[in-house]
C-alpha cells in the first residue's frame, strides 16, 4: 500500500465513555494522517448490540470535537465510504462470511452457548482450558462434521448458528508491526477458531473490522496493544478474502499505566487518587453515576492533548510543550515506544498550568466570568481583567482564580483565626481606625498614591509596618493571602476599603 494515500481510522465501540487511552489512539491516528497528508476517519463499531450504551456515540463525537481531533469522514459528516456505523452496514458482512464458508476458510457451528459452557467447565475440572478450534472442532456440532444435508436441515429449521474462521494448523503468521517490529504467532499454539458472524445476524469485531478497513481503503491500522493478539487472525482474513495485496500496515500502541503499581490505567485508579480518566464528564444512563472529565475539571484541551502525546511517544528532543500543529509536523510511529507509559496526574496539572499562564488576562477573564456569574457576582469586564492580572501567577486552573481572588468581589464574612490570634493586638483597632481616617483624605486612589502617604504616616508614628500591614490585610481579605496590599486597596476602591476596615475592627474586637 506504499503508493496509496494514507487513510487511518479511529474505530471505537459505543459501550460507555471514551477512556483517555482511546483519545490517545485517536490522537496518534490523527497526527499520523496529518503528517502524511492523509485522511482521518471516524467509524463507530456498534456490532455488539448487547453492550451498546445510549449516549456513548454522542459522547465520543463530542470528546473528539473538544480535543480538536476533527475527522474528515464519519457519522454526521459523511464521506465516499459510508455509512460509518457498522450497524448500518450489516447487510455487507454476511456475503463475506458466506464467501469464507464456501472457500473452506470458515464453517457453520450450531453448538449452543450452554454446550460450550459445559465443555469449558469440564476442561476446568481437569485443570485445562477449553478452546474451540484445532484439536476440538472435529468432534463438535458444526459443518465440518455434519453432512451437507444435515446442515441444510438445521438452517431450514431456523437453528441458531455462528460462522467460525477455520484456523490453519501449525502455521507461523509473521507480520511487521510498525512499533514492535517482526511479530510471529503460531496458529496451533495460540489461536482458536474465532466467531466471525453471530446468530443475531451481526458480524463480530474481527470480520466487520477487516471488511470495513478494506472497503474504506484504510492503509494503516493504529490501535492499542490489547488488539495485538487479534492481528494474526486479521492477517489471515485478508489472505482468505483475497485482499492480501491491499492489507494495511499495523501499529500497536503501548498501554497507559497506573500512576503507581502494575497494570493498565483504570477509572478505579482515578477515583482512588482523585483525577479523571475520561475527556468529558460522563453520566451513566443506568445508574446515574457521574464520572469526572478533564473538560469539567478545568483542563484546557491543548494541555490534555500535549499530555497524551508524550505518553508513549518521544519527540527526540528536550521540548515538552507542543501545539497540535507542531505535533502534526514532527510525529512519527518510529518514536512510539514499545513499553507502557506511566501516567502522572501531577504532570497533567503542570501541563495545564503552562497553558493557563500562556493565555492573556482578557482570555482568562472571559473564562472566569461565568464562574463569577454562577456565584451571583456582577463585575465589570475591566475589573475582572485587572483582578486576573494580579492573581494569575498563583493559578493552574480557571477555578483557582476564585480561590485566589474572591475577596475582590465579596467582603469577608469571617476572619482567619490563626492570623487574628497572631497579629491582632490590643492596640490594633485604634491604629487601624487611624489608618481608615488617613485613607479618607487620599484623593488619588491609586496603589502608589496610597502607599506614599501611608509610609509617611507610619514613619511619623514610628509604628511597625508588620504590626499594621498584616491586620490591614486581614480586614480586607479575611486572611493572609492576596497580592500587594495597596493594589488590593486600589481595586476595591476607597469606599469599600474603609468600610472593610471599620467592619473588621467592630467584629474582631468583640
Amino acid at each position: 500500500m506504499s503508493n496509496s494515500k494514507v487513510r487511518v481510522r479511529f474505530a471505537p465501540s459505543p459501550t460507555g465513555p471514551l477512556h483517555m487511552g482511546g483519545v490517545r489512539t485517536a490522537l496518534f491516528n490523527y497526527l499520523f494522517a496529518k503528517k502524511n497528508g492523509g485522511d482521518f476517519i471516524l467509524r463507530i463499531e456498534d456490532t455488539d448490540q448487547t453492550r451498546f450504551v445510549p449516549g456513548a456515540e454522542e459522547y465520543i463525537i463530542e470528546s473528539l470535537k473538544w480535543c480538536g481531533l476533527n475527522p474528515l469522514e464519519g457519522p454526521g459528516i459523511g464521506g465516499d465510504f459510508g455509512p460509518y456505523r457498522q450497524s448500518e452496514r450489516k447487510e455487507l458482512y454476511k456475503g463475506y462470511a458466506d464467501q469464507l464458508v464456501e472457500s473452506g476458510r470458515a464453517y457453520i457451528a450450531f453448538d449452543t452457548p450452554e454446550e460450550i459452557d459445559t465443555l469449558r467447565k469440564e476442561a476446568e475440572a481437569n485443570k485445562a482450558t477449553f478452546s474451540y478450534g484445532i484439536g476440538t472442532r472435529e468432534n463438535l456440532n458444526n459443518s465440518l462434521n455434519l453432512s451437507a444435508e444435515e446442515v441444510h436441515k438445521k438452517l431450514e429449521a431456523g437453528d441458531n448458528y455462528v460462522i467460525r474462521f477455520k484456523m490453519p494448523e501449525d502455521l507461523d503468521v509473521t507480520e511487521d508491526d510498525l512499533i514492535r517490529g517482526t511479530v510471529t504467532f503460531n496458529t496451533t499454539k495460540s489461536l482458536d477458531d474465532k466467531v466471525l458472524f453471530k446468530s443475531d445476524g451481526m458480524p463480530t469485531y474481527h470480520l466487520a473490522n477487516v471488511v470495513d478497513d478494506h472497503l474504506m481503503k484504510i492503509t494503516h491500522v493504529i490501535r492499542g496493544e490489547e488488539w495485538l493478539p487479534s492481528m494474526p487472525l486479521h492477517v489471515l482474513l485478508y489472505k482468505a478474502l483475497g485482499w492480501e495485496e491491499t492489507k494495511p500496515r499495523f501499529a500497536h500502541l503501548p498501554l497507559i499505566l497506573k500512576p503507581v503499581g502494575k497494570g493498565k490505567l483504570s477509572k478505579r485508579d482515578g477515583d482512588k487518587m482523585g483525577f479523571p480518566v475520561f475527556p468529558l464528564e460522563w453520566k451513566d444512563p443506568k445508574t446515574g453515576d457521574i464520572s469526572r472529565g478533564y473538560r469539567e475539571d478545568g483542563y484546557f484541551p491543548e494541555a490534555f492533548i500535549n499530555l497524551l502525546a508524550l505518553l508513549g511517544w518521544n519527540p527526540g528532543t528536550e521540548q515538552e510543550f507542543f501545539s497540535i500543529e507542531e505535533l502534526s509536523e514532527i510525529f512519527s510511529l518510529e518514536r512510539v515506544v514499545k513499553s507502557g507509559s506511566r501516567f502522572d496526574p501531577e504532570k497533567a496539572k503542570w501541563f495545564n498550568k503552562h497553558y493557563f499562564q500562556q493565555k492573556t488576562e482578557t482570555e482568562l477573564a472571559r473564562l472566569f466570568k461565568p464562574v463569577l456569574t454562577g456565584k451571583g457576582v456582577a463585575a465589570s469586564d475591566e475589573k475582572i481583567v485587572r483582578v486576573v492580572a494580579e492573581v494569575k501567577e498563583r493559578c493552574e486552573f480557571v477555578s483557582d482564580l476564585w480561590e485566589q481572588s474572591h475577596f475582590f468581589f465579596e467582603a469577608p464574612e469571617s476572619y482567619d483565626e490563626k492570623t487574628v490570634k497572631k497579629r491582632w493586638k490590643e492596640d490594633t483597632p485604634g491604629k487601624l481606625s487611624a489608618i481608615a481616617e488617613l485613607f479618607e483624605n487620599i484623593e488619588d486612589w491609586k496603589a502608589e498614591s496610597i502607599k506614599e502617604p501611608f509610609s509617611v504616616f507610619m514613619n511619623e508614628k514610628e509604628w511597625s509596618f508588620g504590626a499594621i500591614m498584616n491586620p490591614l490585610r486581614l480586614c480586607l481579605v479575611g486572611g493572609n493571602l492576596g497580592p500587594d496590599l495597596f493594589v488590593i486597596c486600589e481595586i476595591l476602591g476607597k469606599e469599600e476599603t474603609i468600610s472593610r476596615i471599620e467592619s473588621a475592627v467592630k467584629i474582631i474586637s468583640i
